[in-house]
Parts: structure tokens; sequence; C-alpha cells
């Protein structure tokens, strides 16, 4: 049987996969706006999951529950499964870092957790990523609207991937084995120091430092300094011999630019 791929929800991540596997020969489906398919449309959904060997789900949690598997659950079948999932199940570590053997739901997004349990007990394997950069989402963009900050906050770090370095770790996946796999770049850092480096790369001055008060940051945003942590891929590397194409922000900038 011909490798067939459904995907639930064509975002900017789930995009940059489908076409790496239909470059590889694979056929691909996949219900979101720029889909084939409607979500609501169950006959054509169940359909569509008769003809797929694998099954991707890179649909959030809504209302604090998942759709996909509430809608589509029962008929998942035998597919190879596949979820994207989020590092911040793992909460706040306070900096240190943190793998899949961390327990989860112990931050603020207990849905996120919920779900990413779910999967994992269905059988999937289960992408868990941190911040997501890529053409078109970068801090250059940020830095050219306007709207990049550098927030001075001592000790705190982010983990980071660029798109494409997910869809190379989900395609790793495609023979390894069900479980829970961080896909991050190997050098977490503080935010400010990747908009001094656009900057840089773009031959403008930096903003200069604020306070998280100075920022004037929403609520979203303020979230994201809430937790502290440095996400390990070293299970990626080893079960499924996955490298990032881009192993820290500067090979991913450079790439960008």
């Amino acid at each position: 049987m011909m490798p067939h791929l459904l995907i639930f929800g064509l975002g900017y991540t789930a995009t940059r996969i489908a076409a790496a596997l239909e470059e590889r020969g694979w056929t691909v489906d996949a219900t979101g706006s720029s889909g084939n398919v409607s979500f609501a449309d169950r006959e054509a959904v169940l359909a569509k999951l008769s003809l797929a060997t694998h099954v991707l789900s890179s649909v959030p949690p809504s209302d604090g529950t998942d759709p996909v598997l509430d809608a589509y659950g029962d008929a998942l079948g035998q597919s190879w499964l596949g979820y994207l999932s989020s590092t911040g199940v793992y909460g706040d570590t306070g900096g240190a870092w943190v793998d899949e053997s961390a327990p989860i739901a112990t931050g603020r997004r207990t849905a996120r957790s919920a779900c990413d349990q779910r999967w994992l007990e269905k059988g999937a394997r289960v992408f868990r990523l941190p911040g997501i950069y890529g053409p078109g989402r970068s801090a250059f963009e940020r830095v050219r609207n306007g709207n990049a900050k550098r927030i001075d906050l001592p000790g705190q770090v982010f983990s980071r991937i660029h798109v494409d370095d997910i869809a190379t770790g989900v395609l790793a996946g495609l023979d390894g084995p069900a479980g829970a796999y961080n896909l991050s770049d190997d050098l977490p850092c503080a935010q400010d120091l990747v908009i001094a480096e656009a900057c840089r790369l773009m031959g403008c001055q930096p903003p200069p430092l604020l306070s998280l008060e100075e920022a004037d940051l929403s609520e979203m945003a303020k979230g994201f300094y809430v937790e502290n942590r440095r996400v390990a891929n070293g299970k990626a590397k080893r079960v499924l011999a996955w490298r990032p194409q881009f192993p820290t922000y500067r090979e991913g900038l450079s790439s960008l630019i």
C-alpha cells in the first residue's frame, strides 16, 4: 500500500511536513482552511481515514478537550498516529533541563497535557515542540514590524525549533516507536539574544532591554515568561537518529536572512 497521510489541521508547521512527504511520493489529505477535507464533513473524513496509512494531528485543545479524538478517535484504527504537542506540558522548571521522563500537567497548560496523554494512550508518536520559527515567522518579522522587544530577565531561557527541523523529526518518527519526543534545538537561551542576532544580521540597532513591566506585553505574551526551562532533545537523537539541521538560533536565522 502506498503511504497516505491524513493531517488534522493543516497549519504553518503541518504544511511543511506535508510538503516534505509529498516530495517523497506520499499522498496527503488534510483538514483545515488550507486543506481539502472539511473537519465537519464526517463522511468525507471517515472516507479519508479508511485510506490513510498514517494520521497526524496538529489541532490544539479546544474547550479543554481534544476535538480530533472526541470526533474521530474511534475511527483511527491501526494507522500510524502522530500528534504535535507542546513542551509547555512540563511547566516551570526554574531553568533546569527537562526530558520526556519528567512529569507533565504541572504548569498552566493542563488541557494540552491531557490531550498529550490521550494521544500517548492511543499509541501515538507525540512530538513536544517549544517555540517555533521559520520562513515568514521569525525575529526578522518582529524587528521589521517594530514589535521586537528585549526583556531583561536574568536567568530566563527559552527553547526553540526551526519548522523544518520539526518536519525532519516527524519523518524520522515514521519508523520510530510510539512515545513522546522533544524536538528542540541544542541551545536554549534568552529571547533577547535572538532579537539581538536578528538585528545584527539586518544591520540595525537592537531595541533596548526593558523590564517586564516596561515592555507592556499582552497577557498571552506575559504567560511565556511565567515558565523557565531548558528542553533536552537527547531521546529523539538516540531513538530516531534525528539531528537538527539548525542546532542553534544562529544557524536558523542565517538560513532565513
